[in-house]
């Protein structure tokens, strides 16, 4: 059946009276099978999934090897950046000390690194510059990911491991 024809009417699988939309077949056990398109489901943002494989598994060690919970957030940051990324920082509450978030907004050109009470005496300031600068290399060459993935593996460095209990 070509895409458009019309189908003859069935009196013997009791379809009297339809006609069968394009695609579509009547089966020999007089089920109606119809043909459709598949279009695999693609992520819906900036990154496709194999960057967010290699994202997650950044942050996954990042976050194994120090004891700390590093999160990124990609997106506006607003008329103010530092408050807008403390603002996210605040979201993850009993949680927020051992926090780093790594916020970047790439449409203004912003990356902020905010540190919890207890994730700042690991991670200095200074070594969350270094790791911004480093990114903002890698940003500045048009390779997001590789620049976070980086960062990500600075700041675990500068934090060192997990204490022992």
């Amino acid at each position: 059946m070509a895409t458009g024809e019309l189908t003859r009417e069935s009196s013997s699988t009791g379809l009297e009276g339809t006609e069968l939309q394009p695609g579509a077949a009547v089966t020999a056990s007089g089920r109606v099978s119809v043909a459709q398109m598949y279009e695999p489901v693609t992520p819906s943002g900036p990154f496709g999934t194999a960057q967010l494989a290699r994202l997650d598994e950044a942050l996954t060690l990042a976050s194994r090897e120090t004891g700390l919970n590093f999160s990124i957030y990609v997106g506006e940051l607003g008329d103010e950046p530092r408050k807008g990324a403390e603002t996210l920082h605040d979201t993850l509450r009993e949680r927020g000390d051992e926090s780093v978030l790594v916020a970047v907004s790439p449409g203004e050109r912003v990356v902020e690194v905010i540190t919890g009470a207890h994730a700042k005496q690991r991670l200095s300031d200074r070594g969350a510059k270094l790791a911004v600068m480093s990114m903002v290399a890698s940003f500045k060459e048009g390779d997001l990911i590789g620049g976070l993935v980086s960062g990500l593996r600075m700041m675990a460095d500068q934090a060192g491991s997990a204490p022992r209990s």
